[in-house]
């Protein structure tokens, strides 16, 4: 399945569900990043992912929340990388 942006909104959403977790584990990506490169909000990503695509593919499902368990576990780190470059750089 080709990952179209121009065609992910038209999509059903067992097509888009599959295509933005595939996206999330091929990259190891956020649900930010996977919206933002979809140009899509980050709670239908979300939304997608955890709720549609356990009843489209439980493999795949378990596939990215692995890499969501990751996310969350690393996100306190990337949040206060953010804060301390914001004052160092000003």
């Amino acid at each position: 399945m080709e990952c179209n942006v121009k065609t992910v909104h038209k999509d059903s959403i067992k097509e888009r569900c599959v295509i933005f977790a595939r996206h999330l584990i091929d990259n190891k990506s956020t649900v930010r990043a996977v919206a933002a490169d979809f140009n899509i909000s980050k709670s239908t990503v979300h939304k997608d992912i955890t709720q549609a695509l356990k009843k489209v593919d439980i493999g795949l499902y378990e596939q990215a929340k692995e890499v969501l368990e990751i996310n969350k576990k690393e996100r306190h780190i990337r949040g206060g990388e953010a804060t301390r470059r914001k004052y160092i750089l000003g």
